[in-house]
């Protein structure tokens, strides 16, 4: 065993080499990381609800597949008249036919605000008259992507109208849409 006053004579022995210390001055803490922003949980929860029960909504009204798609917004009755008898001519056409609905809502969404950013008037979406199978047909048996279409022209402001295509531009498997001008910067 070590006699515990050699262990003393070694602490003095290296306190006197050493010489005098003097306490290092705190650091402060390292920063804290930042705060998340704060976020409006109540309203993303109404604007949730409120979306949910808008989709409710319309799918106690879902069209058929024979139905005709028609809406218009504060559009003069001579210029509505004039899309719906097909006296529009749509400078270009989306064909929906195959595409599962997640695919057509965002090739749908990508083709208007390409055809608004394009200053294109009118324009032909083919969604099809959902009778081909089970993927174009819901639990409803209301066609799919006919809904699809319906609601989410409802839903853009850049969307002046719509109505179902005259018989020899796609009857009621094709809608025409009127869209707005693009706004100047």
């Amino acid at each position: 065993m070590s006699d515990p006053r050699d262990e003393d004579d070694d602490a003095a022995l290296f306190r006197d080499a050493i010489g005098p210390v003097r306490k290092l001055p705190e650091s402060p803490p390292p920063p804290m990381p930042a705060r998340p922003r704060a976020r409006a949980r109540m309203a993303e929860r109404d604007e949730t609800a409120a979306r949910d029960e808008f989709r409710l909504a319309l799918d106690e009204h879902l069209a058929a597949a024979g139905d005709v798609l028609a809406w218009q917004d504060g559009l003069p009755d001579s210029v509505y008249r004039r899309l719906r008898r097909g006296e529009i001519s749509a400078q270009e056409e989306l064909d929906l036919h195959g595409s599962d609905a997640r695919t057509a809502e965002a090739l749908l969404r990508a083709f208007l605000s390409d055809a608004q950013r394009h200053g294109l008037g009118c324009v032909r979406i083919i969604h099809g008259k959902g009778g081909r199978g089970d993927a174009d047909v819901g639990s409803s048996g209301a066609p799919i992507l006919k809904n699809m279409v319906d609601r989410m022209l409802r839903q853009r402001a850049s969307v002046l109208a719509f109505h179902s295509a005259p018989p020899a531009q796609g009857g009621t498997g094709a809608v025409v849409v009127l869209l707005a001008p693009p706004k100047r910067r």
